[in-house]
């Protein structure tokens, strides 16, 4: 029991610092003009905090590899929580700028070093399904930041703000009880010699870093993320695509935002087939060692041709103006059935959701697959900066592409010729899984060797002088 709940609250959390990151968006129309700025700098925020989390869980990462996780993991939560407050309360552009930035620092910690404990928690063979679920719960916390975002703070922005801090501290100190998990403890190499008394005490050095580049599918991994995420960086700007939709047939602002909200959580509930994913990633592995990256490289590329259907496919939005949030998401579900454009677009999301879901457990599990203990935090957390960085440049970019094209398309055409514009860089991104799938059979052959040879050194019986 003390284990589940360890692991509950470790999937907990990472759902929770990803409710934080999906605050902003839905509320670029309402945190502007409050702030006296242009949508545009709030947008910016989102971009540079996408960066300063990436960079920041780097030094999470590799503190977190030499060192005890679990005060890291309190001290992130509490950073982030201390930063969302601050953007609740900030009555100036500067002080969002600096709380959102604050709140991103400890964010860093929360994915970076989480990951390293929990893959010492999953054996090779369920890894793509467990790390689905560790994926997944950071998706539900970005549609549930929307959500929340889009409906409690429709008529008050600061509010979602000042209600996440509080559950950040409150999940602080769940983390007091947690179970203390030993790195190394699920491999099954390892397995004899920490049960028979011994204990895997090798942490990452600098001299690792070169060693870790060396690794071929470390690389394929890393840079997937850079083209990968200028897509997904630009999929946060779903919720403005309906929104305009719901303003251009007539709704208010603030309806037309809750509207955008419920609209983009519904439609990304495709996230939740990661699911599949991860346990076809799981079958195919366990029959050649390419499997996982095949899977993630397929599921990437056929999922585009979906995107640029759901992007185009005219909505009929029949929700009643100025109605409370209850009703707005009961007429948006109702929608579903009545309006067979929204069935259709609902059935579009769900299946590219889904395609593109299975990158996550996959990547995951691949990082786990080839580095030792050790080295998985930092790999995770170094391509978490790449991911960041084509992030931050998709959520950057794309609000520039809007802007060029609404000379040639009128709003809100000109967002969905941008979104679909900008999924095409899921093509490369297809390409580097492929060629993953290529290297990753040798790179699993030698930490298997690795481990096995680490076992007889860390047995009881033996005194290796290291």
């Amino acid at each position: 029991m003390h284990r589940l709940y360890s692991v509950t609250v470790f999937v907990v959390l990472a759902s929770l610092d990803n409710v934080a990151i999906g605050l902003v968006p839905p509320l670029y129309e309402s945190i502007a003009p409050d702030l006296g700025v242009a949508r545009a700098a709030i947008g910016l925020v989102t971009a540079a905090s996408f960066l300063v989390s990436a960079v920041a869980a780097v030094a999470w990462a590799y503190v977190g590899d030499r060192s005890d996780r679990k005060p890291l993991l309190m001290i992130g939560t509490l950073i982030w929580a201390a930063g969302t407050a601050g953007s609740g309360l900030a009555q100036t552009y500067p002080l969002f700028f600096v709380a959102q930035v604050l709140a991103a620092v400890g964010i860093g910690a929360v994915g970076s070093v989480g990951f390293s404990v929990v893959t010492d928690l999953v054996t090779p063979r369920r890894r793509g399904l467990v790390l689905s679920f560790w994926g997944l719960s950071q998706g539900v916390g970005t549609l549930a930041g929307t959500l929340v975002g889009g409906l409690l703070g429709a008529h008050d922005w600061r509010r979602p703000f000042l209600l996440l801090s509080a559950v950040g501290v409150l999940a602080t100190l769940a983390y007091l009880l947690t179970y203390d998990i030993r790195r190394g403890q699920a491999e099954p190499e390892l397995s004899g010699a920490l049960a028979s008394g011994g204990d895997y005490d090798y942490r990452i050095s600098r001299a690792d870093l070169p060693v870790i580049l060396a690794r071929r599918t470390n690389r394929w991994l890393v840079l997937q993320g850079l083209t990968a995420q200028v897509a997904f960086g630009a999929l946060v700007w779903l919720p403005d695509l309906f929104r305009e939709r719901a303003e251009a047939q007539g709704l208010s602002a603030p309806t037309a935002t809750a509207v955008g909200s419920v609209f983009a959580t519904l439609f990304q509930l495709g996230g939740v087939l990661s699911i599949v994913g991860g346990l076809v990633g799981d079958a195919l592995q366990r029959r050649t060692p390419r499997g996982r990256a095949l899977v993630a490289a397929v599921g990437i590329l056929a999922a585009v041709p979906f995107y640029l259907v759901l992007f185009f496919v005219p909505l009929r939005i029949e929700v009643p103006d100025g109605a409370p949030a209850a009703e707005v998401v009961l007429a948006v579900l109702g929608s579903v059935l009545t309006e067979p454009t929204v069935g259709l677009s609902l059935l579009t999301a769900l299946v590219a959701l889904g395609l593109t879901s299975a990158n996550s457990p996959n990547w995951f599990a691949l990082i786990a697959d080839v580095n030792p203990p050790e080295h998985r935090g930092t790999v995770y957390s170094l391509g978490n900066l790449v991911n960041g960085v084509g992030r931050a440049a998709g959520n950057g970019l794309i609000g520039l592409a809007f802007q060029a094209l609404r000379s040639a398309f009128p709003p809100p055409l000109n967002v969905a010729v941008g979104l679909a514009a900008f999924q095409l860089f899921f093509i490369p991104t297809g390409v580097m899984y492929w060629l993953a799938s290529r290297s990753a059979p040798n790179d699993i052959r030698g930490v298997h060797d690795l481990l096995v040879e680490r076992a007889a050194e860390v047995a009881p019986e033996h005194h290796p002088t290291r």
